[in-house]
């Protein structure tokens, strides 16, 4: 580890007492971790008797933070995502207790290798990308504010698949995350919930009842989740599905007993699997139970911990549900957990028996939303046939939600018959369904989009995105967190917004060599990680040119398609000029099912096995499609890339995040105006950032105008139509000359991403990129500016916005007395 985080630990934690326990605890943990008949241990062992050592750390305070929050008896705020995309946790608790640099001189005394023990973790990838690791980072920072959080979602036995590319292509592998254990969670069976499926209601002078169901229990797994050094430790629940256990077994009266208890496996395919889909609905029965079983489990949690105030008591305390948004706050992370709506209004209206005007008042100042996307093809729409067979009773609620709204809004706009229409939970035609988008934003109180464009777009308040700085700096770029520490000191980990006090050193030359020096040293040592993984020689003077994200028609990889071999081209047309070296790398993952992403990921292998094997480009390109990009692999490569791509198409991405992760790293975005590149250019000044192409008001008005029209584009201009014609003509696939007739066909006629559009802008864009890079004075200049302009984009910020302006909940950094401490 460098000498940046020893520095930037409490100081003195790493005394020689700490490295003792540490190594006492260590063998401790290695000596019960080892089955009897062993005397070796392997790395694994070795990486869980780490992890338990680390984890005692934990124990007592996440014990204390519970108990701090009984005595206390703050608002709660429960934050319900159907990912949460955590990555490693072992690299992040040590950083979070500043236990890093204690743990590293034990681990180097008993002669082994930290970095070794930590490659031995699995990421817990249950997410597929900015939603669920935007739910990671608003943990750590609800931790860090000292907010009374906890975060709810579903532990998927196999998460986000494993990306294999094969001759090309994308092969999915299960992610079999669980196979050796997780260190980090507890199962917590004395928390069971039953939920109910299918059935019918009888209305019945007591109330409705809901009848005749399947029952499946809702196991939890608890999950720690530390603030940065303040002694807080928040719950992440994870709910897993489990049969009852006299499921189906009646069968066994007649013969039927192993079928029924092959049965159970049904009932627990609910917590098997992550649907792999972004940005795109899939209406199948299995997402709908998905979607209902963690709000129905969590809900149940909710209520019992409201009625209940005190530490480890059961007791019911408080009955009066008028109460409830003053001590609880639920927020939606996008639509997936919708159902909390209807489900909040069952239990008040079926259960607790109170009135429905009384009811919907609680619930609506209850929940709030997050919308995440402006894609038509990713909200959710349910067939109410799929919802009377599920949900019967819920479809009744929903219905009765419409109803009252209907007559609100026809009360509002009399006549308006389109505007009801347009506005309706039940969307009318062959199939009725109900759209769950609007279900949530009339059963909220608040609804927010994640960058001011999007806001803007929708109509709603505004909470821009942001991202921890403790992961996603300070444990993956420690020399560049040390750099800045020496100018600034440490309290930007905390303070995002201390980072401008580092323009103060724009003109500052050790100051820019240092940075220099950093990104350098990043940079040779993802080359090494890249040719051991990629067999291809990398030249670690040139561009780190990445553009990491899922693969998506909208998130244009098509474009950098083009620009890679536009250059690629001019290089082999004047091989004697002086060009600026490139390695470009493309990372992500396709939707299995999404055959056009599909082949976008085999084109950028062809285009790769092409440049990588010509000797006339030698290592002034190289083109590397990056397989399996998870967290992890975006800690090592975010802080050696120079310039980050960012090209979505104006008015379809709703933030990113991805953008903001390289910027605070010290790469230079090259974007459109689009989601969060936005405020990114007025943070740190649009002259200091790469931006081309068409604004939203430009897309509307091609829209509204003429259209959009291709090959006006081709016929134009000359690179454009050569790349074009190679990709056509099987210059990149001599074997199968037709293979991407499909993505020329998608280009040419049904692109409604319009990448020819701003093509020209693109390239231009890019070699205004290239002679930057042949200034390195002026380069690291410029990344400074973006570095300083990062405050913004810390969750810690966007955290404290939903506290003050959504949660009614005020955040604090004060630090509660660790657990050897007296509560005060």
């Amino acid at each position: 580890m460098s000498v940046v985080l020893k520095q930037i630990s409490v100081r003195g934690l790493a005394g020689v007492e700490n490295v003792a326990e540490l190594k006492v605890a260590f063998n401790r943990h290695l000596h019960f971790t080892l089955v009897k008949d062993r005397n070796v241990a392997n790395k694994r062992d070795y990486y869980f008797a780490l992890a338990n050592t680390v984890r005692d750390h934990l124990v007592g305070r996440w014990i204390r933070t519970q108990q701090y929050y009984y005595e206390k008896d703050p608002k709660r705020v429960y934050y319900i995502s159907l990912e949460f995309y955590m990555g490693r946790t072992l690299q992040n608790t040590m950083v979070n207790l500043a236990l890093e640099n204690a743990c590293d001189e034990a681990i180097y005394q008993l002669g082994l290798d930290m970095e070794e023990l930590e490659d031995m973790e699995e990421d817990a990838g249950l997410g597929n990308g900015g939603l669920g690791r935007l739910a990671a980072c608003f943990l750590d920072s609800m931790a860090s504010l000292g907010l009374a959080a906890y975060g709810y979602g579903i532990r998927y036995e196999f998460g986000i698949f494993n990306q294999k590319i094969v001759n090309g292509w994308q092969v999915e592998e299960a992610d079999d995350w669980l196979r050796y254990g997780n260190p980090w969670e507890k199962a917590r069976p004395e928390y069971m919930r039953p939920v109910k499926f299918y059935g019918r209601t009888e209305h019945t002078p007591d109330g409705v009842k809901w009848v005749d169901t399947q029952v499946v229990l809702a196991l939890p797994y608890d999950t720690p989740i530390p603030g940065y050094r303040n002694n807080i430790v928040n719950t992440m629940r994870l709910w897993s599905a489990k049969a009852p256990c006299d499921f189906n077994l009646k069968d066994f009266n007649v013969g039927g007993y192993i079928q029924a208890v092959l049965d159970r496996n049904l009932c627990e395919n609910i917590s098997r699997v992550l649907y792999p889909n972004d940005n795109f609905f899939e209406g199948k029965e299995l997402r709908l139970k998905q979607e209902y079983f963690v709000v129905a489990a969590t809900l149940q949690d909710v209520v019992r911990r409201f009625k209940a105030s005190k530490f480890g008591s059961r007791e019911v305390v408080r009955t009066d549900f008028a109460e409830l948004p003053n001590k609880v706050a639920i927020q939606l992370n996008d639509t997936h957990p919708a159902m909390a709506i209807p489900e909040l209004m069952r239990v008040l209206v079926d259960e607790e028996k109170l009135g429905w005007d009384k009811a919907w008042d609680v619930c609506v100042r209850t929940c709030a939303y997050t919308n995440h996307t402006v894609l038509p093809e990713a909200l959710e729409r349910w067939p109410i046939d799929l919802f009377h067979h599920l949900l019967p009773r819920h479809l009744e609620i929903i219905f009765e939600i419409n109803h009252r709204f209907m007559e609100y809004v026809a009360s509002k706009f009399p006549g308006d018959h389109d505007r009801m229409r347009r506005m309706s939970l039940i969307e009318e035609g062959g199939c009725k369904k109900v759209n769950m988008a609007h279900l949530c934003i009339v059963g909220s109180h608040a609804v927010n989009g994640v960058a001011r464009i999007h806001s803007e777009i929708l109509i709603f308040q505004n909470k821009t995105n942001g991202i921890t700085p403790r992961r996603w700096l300070v444990m993956c770029n420690p020399g560049l967190a040390e750099v800045i520490a020496e100018k600034i000191g440490e309290e930007f980990i905390r303070d995002l917004d201390q980072l401008k006090r580092l323009l103060k050193f724009i003109n500052d030359d050790a100051f820019i060599r240092d940075i220099a020096k950093v990104k350098q040293e990043n940079k040779l040592k993802f080359a090494v990680h890249l040719e051991e993984h990629y067999k291809v020689k990398i030249n670690p003077q040139s561009m780190f040119d990445f553009q990491v994200k899922r693969i998506h028609e909208y998130k244009r990889q098509l474009l950098n398609c083009l620009h890679m071999i536009t250059y690629y081209n001019r290089i082999k047309k004047e091989p004697n000029k002086h060009w600026t070296p490139r390695t470009i790398m493309v990372g992500g993952k396709a939707a299995p099912g999404y055959h056009t992403a599909k082949m976008i990921i085999r084109l950028i292998t062809a285009i790769g096995e092409v440049v990588n094997h010509d000797p006339v480009v030698g290592d002034r390109l190289k083109v590397i499609f990056l397989e399996n990009y998870r967290v992890t692999l975006a800690e090592k490569a975010i802080p050696s890339a120079d310039l980050s791509e960012q090209i979505s198409t104006a008015g379809t991405e709703a933030s990113g995040t991805g953008n903001m992760k390289f910027m605070l790293n010290g790469a230079l975005t090259i974007g459109t105006m689009d989601g969060a590149n936005v405020e990114m250019a007025e943070e740190a000044g649009e002259e200091n950032l790469f931006i081309f192409g068409m604004r939203v008001e430009d897309v509307d008005a091609m829209d509204a105008g003429k259209g959009y029209h291709a090959s006006e584009y081709y016929n134009r201009i000359p690179e454009l139509k050569q790349a074009m014609d190679q990709i056509a003509g099987g210059f990149f696939s001599p074997k199968q000359p037709d293979l991407f007739k499909e993505l020329v066909d998608l280009l040419m006629h049904h692109d409604r991403f319009k990448v020819f559009a701003d093509y020209e802008a693109y390239i231009k864009c890019q070699d205004k990129v290239n002679q930057l890079y042949k200034n390195p004075k002026e380069w690291t200049k410029m990344v400074i500016h973006n570095i300083a302009g990062c405050g913004k984009f810390s969750s810690d910020r966007t955290i404290a916005q939903y506290a003050r302006e959504i949660w009614g909940m005020e955040p604090s950094l004060e630090k509660i007395p660790a657990p050897d401490e007296k509560l005060k």
